[in-house]
């Protein structure tokens, strides 16, 4: 991880704030959904981008059974079983 030198306080609602040149520099805009998690010490938050659960493709995604896969995972999934 790289240190960005902001140190920002949590407020009385357990909030903080996204600096806005970290959120243009992510593409993070208003209303924009994030992951978070943790590493041992460490909360991490990450735009969330939905993927495919076989290659980690954004595009051309399709729900199956609460899962994301994408129409490439789909298509070679069909060969294999032909």
């Amino acid at each position: 991880m790289k240190f960005t030198g902001i140190v920002k306080r949590i407020d009385e609602l357990g909030r903080v704030v996204i600096p806005i040149e970290l959120r243009n520099k992510l593409n993070i805009k208003e209303k924009d959904q994030v992951e978070i998690f943790v590493s041992s010490s460490s909360i991490v938050i990450k735009k969330y981008e939905p993927t495919c659960v076989f290659c980690g493709s954004s595009k051309n995604l399709t729900s199956y059974k609460e899962k994301l896969i994408c129409k490439n995972c789909i298509d070679s999934i069909i060969k294999n079983n032909k």
